[in-house]
């Protein structure tokens, strides 16, 4: 489970502003928040007229989606947005409390400025996010944030994994917060910012812990 090779370089073939990243990073949000149902099947052209994009530049980004097990493609059926499977999530989590911690630890000791302003940054307009219940701008500020921790560690290879991880467990995380009271959302985002203070104080210990707590439990530890 990963993306592509270039997949986190700034200019690489997914740099920011590209139209396949573009459409990559809507389709993404719309998998995550249900609003592309797991099981739908995904037409091509369907999907460049919903995102106002080219054919191409959604092939191109269904394909990524599929490196990172979050749409499957099914002989005589196409691309379906893969099932929420809790136990793909579960072993996410797992993989997750062992990988991002030391992510978080090493963006402490390697983030550039202009990570610590990208990881500080994340969550801002997250209190006014919450009052109006707007789950689709929680999502994108918690994207951009473990984004940014995760290229602030310089290590190509770890942030596709931790990314592509990412990307599988906020489908339960968005479920999750949907039964989370205002002030439960607010102590998430006090928490990534906890953490993003350790990484600009240099502290990847600090940094390790506060994103063990963030990670929190698994589903089957949260079921019912």
């Amino acid at each position: 489970m990963k993306g592509p090779l270039n997949s986190v370089e700034p200019h690489g073939d997914w740099a920011p502003g590209l139209q396949k990243a573009r459409l990559y990073d809507l389709i993404l949000m719309d998998i995550i928040l249900g609003e592309l149902a797991p099981m739908q099947v995904l037409e091509e052209k369907a999907l460049a007229a919903r995102y106002a994009g080219g054919v191409g530049g959604v092939r191109d980004a269904l394909g990524r989606l599929a490196l990172e097990g979050l749409v499957m493609r099914r002989p005589r059926v196409g691309t379906i947005v893969a099932p929420l499977d809790i136990a793909e999530i579960e072993h996410a989590f797992e993989v997750r409390r062992m990988l991002e911690g030391r992510t978080a630890a090493l963006a402490a000791r390697n983030a550039r400025p202009s990570d610590l302003v990208a990881i500080a940054g994340a969550f801002d307009g997250a209190e006014a996010a919450i009052a109006a219940g707007d789950f689709r701008a929680m999502l994108a500020m918690d994207h951009a944030f473990h984004r940014a921790v995760a290229f602030a560690t310089h290590n190509p290879t770890l942030a596709r994994f931790v990314i592509a991880l990412q990307n599988v467990a906020t489908r339960f995380w968005i479920w999750q917060m949907e039964k989370q009271t205002p002030e439960d959302q607010l102590k998430d985002v006090m928490l990534h910012r906890a953490m993003a203070r350790a990484i600009a104080d240099r502290d990847p210990i600090a940094a390790e812990a506060t994103c063990a707590l963030l990670i929190g439990e698994p589903p089957s530890a949260q079921h019912g």
